[in-house]
């Protein structure tokens, strides 16, 4: 019997929630000999790269570069602001507040969890009722996920604000922007945002490795109270250095700041507000083809309420363990590789779908019809008329 040959040959699809796809210019802005980084052209663009970042965080305040990825950003971030024995809140809605929380304990701060599982935004009334019970206002931050990756939740953070507000509470409020930075609508400055942490290898489009960390005048004066902060960790020699080294603590990450140079080029010819848009009718269209596929009993949304899906992620589970099946189908028989059920106890049922970045509408469309034909293959029920629905979403 001849065995049918896999059709994977060619440029390959990395459909997955971050490291996102790279754009030819960032790639190209990168393939360079090692510049020099005492003097020069390097040390001359980054005043308007730090610009630049601002801008994509909608921020005018303070901005601080890492090499690092999120994880690394999130240990600096609570390094500046938060002592040992100190509290911090951290709501969760997915694995990532799950793994902030523990970088929290593991520089000695005391954790007050709420886990809202991993299909559920926030209940800010929960969270109201734990602030109202710190009377002695012990909490000094809250971990917000603004996007968690692996459950593909978005929650409020305008509204966790305004929460904050209304109780006057002194809370530093910190979000988590890793996977929402650059592909959902974030503005720090007028949500009330303390400090941010972001990495560039998602809606960044820039290869990993390289964090960063946005505070404002009341995080600051916060990390003015410290009694110490490590030094490598210290976000303010990185924000106003006097040296160009004094920017990452020795040597440059210095490819990385080309390829980042590119990235933001493209985000603001594009124009952030176009950036937003572009990936919300992606993910709409997206969204419009599951649903359909959803019909058939087989394959579930993670998030139920479109209201509180991120526009950069989607989180699916296929019954029957079946998401690994799809998974393996799609990269081995097509070249297109989707991402794993990341912290889902149903591992196999689990994966997810990124659409983060770089992507475009005929890159979705090509998605979506590898997951059809995976679905084929493996005779998965389904609604059908998925493609078209998505298809009149880009159309309309």
């Amino acid at each position: 019997m001849t065995q049918t040959p896999a059709l994977s040959q060619g440029r390959t699809y990395l459909a997955i929630p971050g490291p996102s796809v790279m754009p030819d210019a960032v790639l190209q802005a990168m393939h360079r000999p090692s510049p020099n980084i005492y003097d020069g052209a390097l040390i001359d663009m980054m005043p308007d790269l730090t610009r630049d970042l601002r801008r994509v965080a909608r921020t005018g305040h303070d901005v601080a570069i890492y090499i690092a990825n999120g994880h690394g950003t999130w240990e600096a971030a609570l390094s500046n602001v938060i002592a040992p024995g100190e509290t911090v809140l951290a709501p969760a809605s997915g694995r990532f507040t799950h793994g902030w929380a523990e970088m929290a304990e593991g520089i000695g701060a005391k954790v007050q969890l709420i886990d809202f599982g991993t299909s559920s935004a926030w209940d800010l009334d929960r969270i109201a009722d734990a602030l109202r019970a710190d009377k002695g206002q012990q909490i000094k931050a809250v971990l917000a996920v603004h996007v968690d990756t692996s459950s593909s939740i978005r929650n409020d953070i305008p509204a966790l604000r305004k929460l904050l507000n209304d109780l006057d509470h002194p809370a530093l409020l910190m979000a988590d922007c890793i996977a929402s930075l650059g592909c959902d609508r974030f503005e720090m400055d007028e949500w009330g945002v303390d400090v941010t942490v972001t990495a560039c290898q998602k809606g960044l489009m820039t290869p990993a490795g390289t964090g960063f960390v946005f505070f404002n005048d009341k995080a600051q004066a916060k990390r003015a109270a410290m009694p110490r902060v490590s030094r490598y960790w210290d976000w303010q020699p990185r924000a106003n250095p006097d040296l160009f080294y004094q920017y990452f603590d020795g040597t440059a990450p210095t490819h990385h700041l080309y390829g980042l140079r590119a990235a933001l080029d493209l985000i603001h010819a594009e124009g952030i507000e176009q950036v937003w848009a572009r990936h919300e009718r992606l993910a709409t269209a997206i969204w419009a083809a599951c649903e359909t596929w959803a019909e058939g009993g087989a394959l579930h949304l993670n998030v139920a309420d479109r209201a509180r899906r991120s526009h950069a992620v989607t989180a699916l589970r296929l019954t029957g363990g079946r998401g690994t099946a799809l998974r393996a189908f799609t990269e081995h028989q097509l070249g297109l590789t989707l991402g794993i059920g990341l912290g889902m106890e149903d591992y196999d049922s689990c994966f997810r779908l990124g659409h983060m970045g770089h992507v475009n509408g005929q890159m979705v469309m090509a998605m979506l019809g590898g997951m059809e034909t995976a679905m084929t293959a493996l005779d998965i029920p389904r609604g059908k008329g998925a493609l078209e629905a998505a298809a009149a979403v880009l159309a309309a």
